[in-house]
């Protein structure tokens, strides 16, 4: 879409009429990510976010999913994680495990969390390392047009704030180019510590799903995706989600009708049949 000084916001938007909807789309299209990925390379690198999104993804342990996902395959990742124990309350591993690790045949060895027990600082350092030694055995890919990985697909969740993994709008960590991994201990939204994927590793992924949901997103999806919004004053190239575009990958937007009501015209678009 274009926005106000003409530039172009790439991506596919899906829009549903409710998040029941919204859910049934996004495991369709995981699940067929999966089957392509496994079917190329022999496994499939998902990192997830926190969030609503997650329980978006427990229709993955109904019917059919539960039988026809090649679980075996499968390698998690977390695009961003709360520097907390794992049974906090406000771990994004802790919430995934109750909705889907614990009800589907994942191999334990297979899921990437972090590191508790060490500051942030320390935490985001072993991640990075723990993804190098599997890039350097393609368990994930690699970028052909930098060394950073390459994973299958980065699901990510948007704030009301724009913010997307532990990245927020005007902060320093958006200007990193070199880290694959890195720590925040001043977040805006709590808790204050945090590890995240920095912007170039979200964007040499093979495939980008944001999914949001509710009217509280609007005027952040409008900002996002058509680049203005008459309801805000914040300025819409400081929105991290915005700087989420792929560099040979694809980007696909899930939203549901309360999100989209404020676009300009693609919340006309019925989800693709």
């Amino acid at each position: 879409m274009a926005d106000s000084d003409g530039s172009k916001y790439k991506g596919d938007f899906r829009i549903f009429e409710n998040v029941d909807e919204l859910a049934t789309g996004l495991v369709d299209y995981i699940a067929a990510i999966s089957e392509m990925s496994v079917k190329e390379r022999g496994f499939f690198s998902i990192a997830l976010s926190g969030g609503s999104l997650i329980s978006f993804m427990g229709k993955l342990c109904e019917a059919p999913y539960n039988k026809t996902v090649d679980w075996g395959k499968w390698h998690i990742f977390w695009v961003d994680e709360r520097v907390v124990a794992k049974n906090h309350v406000d771990s994004n591993y802790k919430l995934a495990k109750e909705v889907l690790l614990s009800k589907v045949p994942i191999l334990p060895s297979h899921v990437y969390s972090i590191n508790d027990n060490v500051s942030a600082e320390e935490a985001a350092s072993e991640y990075e390392f723990v993804l190098r030694q599997l890039v350097k055995t393609r368990t994930v890919n690699v970028s052909e047009s930098n060394d950073c990985p390459k994973f299958d697909l980065i699901l990510l969740g948007m704030g009301p704030d724009g913010h997307v993994a532990s990245l927020f709008p005007w902060h320093a960590l958006l200007d990193l180019k070199d880290d694959w991994v890195t720590y925040i201990t001043d977040s805006p939204k709590p808790p204050p510590e945090r590890i995240t994927f920095t912007l170039p590793v979200i964007n040499s992924a093979s495939n980008v799903a944001v999914v949001v949901s509710g009217a509280t997103k609007a005027v952040a999806v409008k900002l996002v995706i058509d680049g203005y919004c008459e309801e805000s004053t914040e300025v819409a190239a400081a929105l991290p989600a915005r700087k989420v575009q792929p560099t040979d990958g694809q980007l696909v937007w899930f939203l549901d009708n309360e999100a989209a009501s404020k676009l300009d015209s693609v919340a006309s678009q019925p989800p693709p049949a």
